[in-house]
């Protein structure tokens, strides 16, 4: 079985303007191992969470996508809803940058979680419930069989990115994508959910891409690097060759924009 979990080759998406079709992708190429991080960096509009939704084939209407996308060497792009379906929350799953407005206000989290596995896994309601459960508890959410029947409402932020975690997870996915998770948390939520991540990670053997416009977050996280701007990939490699070597200008000005705690301070 080869180490290449996920490969993605001259990724181009182009949308349609009033200007005419803009590419907002440009031939974008990356793998990512088994129990291993790709982390995409870029400032707001350089083509991230672009390039996380042409995989997943939730482009806007009238977005064309080129390249290949392979999942353990199925090609994915080019596939109609209705066949990545049953991709998507299973083989592959999300977790979204506000858990918020990406939670049901009116079901609680258990019925959300369990909607998901029953739609890949089936099986009865009682089962279902019981994953949860485990789930929740593998996030580490304290007092799991109770809360499994509260609303997103009450749960902190923290803890609501921790129920996405759980839901993502709990299909077991080969690859985990999650866009910019931690931007609406504080430094020390944050923290520990990145910690969560990478431990769920090496117990799960998940593949995971990993988008951010924090290079800080990036480095405690990933093994490997994308670097992009204005939907084009300026710089690609490993953590340690991106951040002590960095080749490109724009990726240099990202690093000499990063503060540092030995800076001096202006007088």
């Amino acid at each position: 079985m080869s180490d290449e979990l996920f490969v993605v080759e001259d990724l181009t998406v182009t949308t349609s303007t009033g200007r005419g079709p803009v590419d907002v992708v440009k031939n974008v190429s990356f793998t990512v191992g088994r129990d291993e991080t790709l982390g995409i960096v870029g400032e707001s509009g350089s083509g991230k969470s672009m390039t996380a939704l042409a995989v997943l084939g939730l482009l806007p209407r009238g977005a064309r996508t080129s390249g290949s996308v392979r999942l353990d060497g199925t090609e994915l792009l080019g596939r109609s809803d209705r066949e990545l379906r049953p991709i998507r929350g299973n083989a592959i799953s999300m977790v979204f940058q506000d858990p918020l407005s990406s939670l049901n206000p009116y079901y609680t989290v258990g019925l959300q979680i369990e909607e998901m596995y029953r739609t890949h896994r089936g099986g009865s309601r009682k089962a279902a419930r019981q994953v949860v459960i485990e789930a929740l508890e593998q996030v580490r959410i304290p007092d799991a069989g109770r809360r499994i029947d509260q609303y997103p409402h009450q749960f902190s932020g923290g803890m609501r990115q921790r129920v996405m975690i759980a839901m993502a997870l709990c299909c077991s996915p080969s690859l985990l994508i999650a866009d910019e998770p931690t931007t609406a948390l504080d430094v020390t939520v944050q923290a520990q959910i990145l910690e969560l991540l990478a431990e769920l990670q090496s117990t799960t053997g998940t593949g995971m891409i990993f988008i951010t416009h924090d290079l800080a977050v990036i480095s405690s996280i990933a093994q490997r690097v994308l670097v992009m701007r204005s939907g084009d990939p300026v710089e690609y490699g490993t953590a340690e060759q991106v951040f002590s070597d960095p080749q490109h200008d724009y990726t240099r000005m990202l690093l000499d924009a990063v503060p540092r705690i030995d800076d001096e301070v202006a007088s």
